[in-house]
């Protein structure tokens, strides 16, 4: 009588947990942080303070096999990503154009995006484990829907709201590791910052954009 009860409650518990598992996704908040090391810059252009990227938002999981540890991610967010450099960015009778700055106190172009994350992911985790390592790897597709650069000088400053010359589409690779709630981000743009116009010198400017971060991700 008792092995039966055993037998049966350890089949109940089976079958719940199953149902449990099948049921179970990592659908998660993220919010990321990094520095961003501006890649194939022109010689006369460097990096001049912290220049940093903030993005967040959601990403839907969508599991792949019957142990759920290999998924399809795909999300939407916002990011945020400022670029302190010596590159002066001007407007002169409304055609944006671009130089070196000299003798400033601080120099800097921003964007604002929409961003579409899209992860093929691994991880260690099961339905009640909440802490493991995983690897995601994928890209990013973004949306700059604002644009702006301020030169501050020492006794002038300029303010540029609209920088067609950006630009709007970007997109590139992404890799994030780690384990439980921190782990190492990182992304390569495989687009231009800047379009096919935009000259510095007469040589184009072909920067890319580069970030290697912290990303946390939150169920």
């Amino acid at each position: 009588m008792s092995c039966g009860i055993t037998s049966a409650q350890t089949s109940n518990s089976l079958s719940y947990d199953s149902i449990k598992d099948n049921n179970y996704l990592e659908d998660q908040i993220y919010v990321g942080l990094s520095y961003i090391l501006m890649d194939k810059m022109p010689d006369s252009i460097s990096s001049n303070g912290f220049s940093n990227s903030l993005t967040l938002g959601f990403i839907k999981d969508i599991p792949l096999n019957n142990r759920r540890n290999i998924a399809f991610g795909v999300g939407l967010g916002y990011g945020r990503h400022t670029y302190y450099q010596n590159l002066k960015i001007t407007k002169i009778n409304d055609v944006i154009q671009f130089g070196v700055a000299n003798d400033f106190k601080s120099n800097k172009f921003s964007m604002h995006a929409i961003e579409v994350p899209i992860e093929l992911r691994w991880r260690t985790s099961t339905v009640d484990r909440y802490k493991f390592y995983r690897i995601y790897f994928g890209g990013k597709i973004s949306y700059a829907f604002a644009t702006n650069a301020k030169f501050k000088g020492d006794d002038n400053t300029i303010k540029i709201n609209g920088i067609d010359k950006l630009n709007k589409l970007q997109y590139g690779l992404t890799l994030s590791m780690g384990y439980g709630t921190f782990n190492l981000n990182a992304y390569y743009g495989l687009s231009d910052l800047f379009s096919n116009s935009s000259y510095l010198n007469s040589k184009p400017l072909n920067i890319k954009d580069f970030r290697v971060g912290l990303i946390f991700y939150i169920l």
